[in-house]
């Protein structure tokens, strides 16, 4: 199957640059598995569409401030973006410009509380960098860094929070599960309220889940490793859920790719944690998840791929089409779709 398969016509403009003023007022598109049918809504409704029993599992990675700004000791200014925590003080990163930063640039940022040395080079011409301190890391980085809002929105984010869900708890990610940022607390209460079981795990979000695939043939692509967590308790959980015929419906792709990674052949996950780089495409038959929260996403991307895994490519860039046609917002400040 050809990457161009999942390319489709998307209006700049549709590419929401801020969030909603209340999280719960995007726009919900349901779409039928079986059959394509489509309808509309808006999020704040969702508990029209799902019945006791159903069981949503929620990935609550939190973002790190993971974006900054300091400069080479040497002199010259530098962006470094962490990807994924190495151990020991060493982050995989993201420098810009990659060009001046070899092997042996010391950085400094801000006043010098913070400093780093380039260790030497990763895959895909990331970094290997080794940071100095003194006290906690992730104080400093919430004193020092910027959310790593991707390159799609120009706009600057007023309020970071908005960029986290609200049940975001285990710090890790680099980028947010999308899907998440509709929910409001209210909301969640409500869903309890009538019976959906809410359950949590974790999958810590990387910048590779975004990497636009460049093969021409899809499975020629190779996924990059996120680390996910899976507790006793919720893999339990879920399993009763699986046993006794309910739904399993997941909140975002990261929850899903991270239950299906985990599953065994009937469905059923286990206490994990670990790296995972699950690829879903069309022709993956899915084994614990039922349904899908999830946004709109780029054209040609992994994201969009494991979505019409579960509706059928067909369906999925038909909705799409709708979608533009209606002119919702689309990606990760974008409106929602309800895949069941």
């Amino acid at each position: 199957m050809k990457t161009s398969d999942f390319n489709y016509y998307l209006p700049e403009e549709l590419i929401a640059q801020t969030p909603l003023e209340k999280r719960d007022a995007s726009r919900l598109m349901l779409l039928q598995k079986d059959g394509g049918g489509i309808s509309h809504g808006v999020f704040s409704d969702l508990p029209r569409y799902l019945k006791p029993g159903d069981c949503v599992v929620f990935n609550d990675s939190r973002v790190i401030p993971a974006r900054l700004f300091g400069r080479r000791k040497s002199g010259g200014a530098v962006e470094v973006l962490l990807l994924t925590d190495k151990g020991g003080g060493v982050w995989e990163c993201l420098t810009r410009p990659g060009r001046k930063t070899p092997a042996g640039t010391e950085l400094v940022f801000g006043e010098g509380e913070l400093r780093a040395r380039v260790e030497g080079a990763a895959a895909d011409g990331n970094r290997l960098i080794r940071f100095q301190y003194e006290g906690i890391f992730l104080e400093l980085l919430e004193k020092l860094g910027k959310m790593p809002l991707p390159p799609y929105i120009k706009e600057e984010l007023k309020d970071s929070e908005r960029y986290q869900t609200v049940y975001s708890r285990n710090i890790g990610s680099a980028a947010a599960p999308t899907a998440g940022l509709h929910f409001t607390p209210e909301l969640l209460d409500r869903l309890k309220g009538m019976g959906v079981e809410l359950e949590f795990i974790t999958l810590h979000v990387g910048l590779g889940t975004f990497r636009p695939v460049k093969a021409e043939e899809i499975e020629d692509h190779e996924m990059h490793a996120e680390y996910c967590v899976i507790g006793r308790e919720a893999a339990e959980n879920i399993n009763r859920a699986k046993r006794e015929g309910r739904r399993i419906i997941a909140c975002g792709t990261t929850s899903c790719r991270t239950l299906e990674a985990v599953a065994d052949g009937g469905g059923f996950v286990r206490e994990y944690s670990g790296w995972v780089n699950i690829f879903i495409y069309p022709g993956y038959s899915f084994k614990c998840a039922d349904g899908l929260i999830t946004n709109f996403h780029l054209p040609q991307s992994t994201l969009l791929m494991l979505v019409s895994a579960l509706a059928g490519r067909e369906n999925v860039l038909r909705a799409y089409e709708e979608a533009v046609r209606e002119r919702y917002r689309f990606f990760s400040f974008g409106d929602a779709m309800l895949i069941l």
